[in-house]
Parts: C-alpha cells; sequence; structure tokens
C-alpha cells in the first residue's frame, strides 16, 4: 500500500477541522509524506452548494433529496480529487466527513443505514475512521463560541450522537476500521491522540513518518 485514506468524523465543534489542518502542516513541515486535506461536502464538487444553503436553512428539503445530493457529491468528490490524489505512491488523504456522516445524520425519517450505504455504493472504502468523541456539552459550548448562526442539525446534537454510535457499528459491521479519539481535551492533546490512533494502523512507510 502506497497511500493512505483518512477519514475524521465528529459533531460540530468536536474540532476535527483545526486538528486536521494542523495535522496537515505538521506532516508537511516534518515529512516527505504528499497529505491532502479536503473535506464534505465539497463545495465545487457536484451539489456542494445546494447542500450548504441546505445546512444553513436557506432552502427546505427532503431528508432523502439531502442524502442523495450527498452521495453525488462525494462521488464526484472522490472521481475528481481523492482517487488522482491517491493514485501517486507515499500519499494520503484526510478528509473531514465521509460516509459515516451520512449514516449518522440521514438514516432517518424512513431511511435505514442500509439505505444510505446503499446509496454510497460507490465511495471508496477508507482506510481508517477517526471518530472525535466530544460530549454534547462540549459541542455546543464550542458550537455557541462561534457566534454564527445555527445550521441544520446543531439543535440535535444528541440524537446525532447517538445516532454515530449505531453508524460505528454499522461500518465495523462491514469490517471497516474505526478508531474512537477521545476530543474534549486541549488541541495539542487531540492531535497526537490522531497521530497515535493513525500509527496503530498505518503502512509502514507512513509510520515511519508519524
Amino acid at each position: 500500500m502506497t497511500s493512505f485514506f483518512v477519514i475524521v468524523e465528529g459533531l460540530e465543534g468536536s474540532g476535527k477541522t483545526e486538528v486536521t489542518r494542523k495535522f496537515e502542516e505538521r506532516m508537511r513541515q516534518q515529512t516527505h509524506v504528499s497529505v491532502l486535506r479536503t473535506y464534505e461536502p465539497e463545495n465545487e464538487c457536484c451539489g456542494g452548494k445546494f447542500i450548504r444553503s441546505a445546512l444553513r436553512r436557506e432552502i427546505a428539503v427532503s431528508n432523502r433529496t439531502l442524502a442523495l445530493a450527498y452521495a453525488a457529491n462525494r462521488s464526484d468528490h472522490v472521481d475528481r480529487v481523492i482517487a488522482p490524489y491517491l493514485s501517486k505512491a507515499n500519499t494520503m488523504v484526510i478528509c473531514d466527513r465521509y460516509y459515516l456522516s451520512s449514516l449518522a445524520y440521514q438514516a432517518t425519517d424512513g431511511m435505514t443505514m442500509a439505505d444510505v450505504m446503499t446509496l454510497n455504493a460507490g465511495a471508496r472504502r477508507p482506510d481508517l475512521h477517526l471518530f472525535f468523541d466530544v460530549s454534547t456539552e462540549e459541542s455546543r459550548r464550542r458550537i455557541l463560541k462561534r457566534n454564527e448562526p445555527l445550521e441544520l442539525f446543531d439543535d440535535s446534537l444528541a440524537e446525532i450522537r447517538a445516532n454515530y454510535g449505531r453508524a460505528i457499528h454499522f461500518v465495523r459491521s462491514r469490517g471497516e476500521i474505526v478508531e474512537v479519539v477521545d476530543a474534549n481535551p486541549a488541541i495539542e492533546i487531540v492531535i497526537e491522540n490522531m497521530v497515535a490512533a493513525i500509527r496503530a494502523h498505518a503502512p509502514v512507510w507512513l509510520r515511519k513518518n508519524l
């Protein structure tokens, strides 16, 4: 294996965006590993701006429509961004959200996790999922600290956190690797916890650089 595909998941306010940014900087400065940090929904990929409008509550869409939009965005994201990058040697992609998010957020209102996964059947399987585990109280505190309008799911944190637990069990039953990272401490500690989780599953060429 000459590439490594890592997903970082978690509630809003779990710190995943800031932690992955700092991790990317660390890898670029201290190693020869080529790292791409990306995210979903990817605004420039299929349906990305539509999804952002729905999350900002600018438009109202059904749960199924949102699930379909995410699946289309993800397919385009993989085809145009992720897969080409991972086709090169000694490369790593770290993606902020992927289909574990769809399972946690869209497996509701008549859609099962199997239904959601069927929509994402063609999505590239990650080498590792990392779930940044933060309490709902800490998540809410960090969201409010941003002093920004609440997005679509920001008032359902406890429900989404419980859904993540079920989603993790679902993907593990498919043979996928999910590591839970305590995201409650200071960001420096969370970064080290993330590095340790990646090191435990990384191929030799990457492990030597962590």
